[in-house]
């Protein structure tokens, strides 16, 4: 059985977006994005949503024509365009880059892909993972927190049903104060 794990940059009261879906608090210093870097060159699959799909595959096939590209960034595009990756929306017609398209129910198909024999997956946007974390399905929760308080937006966690106990598996500074914390559901 595959691990799934949930990671994405967040604020320090909780948000992976600011209202009206501002980023810009999110620039990483370059020890974080080569976290980054490495955790995509590690994953096995990525999963999706619409919007966090649109996003990524509307620059990262695109770096090397951006200004001031540097080699990190276009090192990043490589690892996320060979990255294998499953977009879950019912309402794109296509995607490329190493991409599948999947129309079903969201729930069941992570399921499936979690029974499936192989290595690590990644969970992206906060709508599908909110899925996921409704389901119990996601074994790892990483929160990268830059030190904002955005005040409201999208937030990481969704609203539960139950409680979800999880064990401290990992702590790390970055410079800037960003934190990295690792948790793992326990059963």
């Amino acid at each position: 059985m595959r691990k799934l794990t949930f990671a994405m940059n967040v604020s320090l009261d909780g948000y992976v977006a600011a209202p009206g879906d501002d980023l810009g608090w999110t620039t990483p210093n370059d020890e974080v994005f080569q976290w980054w870097s490495d955790r995509v060159g590690s994953t096995e699959l990525a999963l999706y949503g619409r919007r966090l799909w649109e996003d990524m595959s509307s620059f990262w096939p695109y770096a090397d024509q951006q200004p001031g590209v540097t080699p990190e960034q276009l090192e990043y595009a490589r690892r996320w365009m060979e990255m294998p990756k499953a977009v879950f929306s019912s309402t794109i017609g296509t995607v490329g880059w190493n991409a599948r398209l999947i129309h079903g129910e969201a729930a069941s198909e992570i399921a499936g892909l979690k029974a499936e024999d192989g290595g690590p997956m990644d969970i992206g946007g906060a709508a599908l993972a909110a899925t996921a974390m409704r389901a119990g399905l996601i074994d790892e929760y990483i929160l990268v927190t830059y030190p904002v308080l955005t005040g409201g937006g999208t937030p990481f966690f969704t609203t539960l049903d139950n409680w979800v106990n999880l064990n401290l598996l990992e702590s790390r500074s970055f410079p800037d104060g960003v934190r990295l914390t690792r948790y793992g559901t326990r059963c």
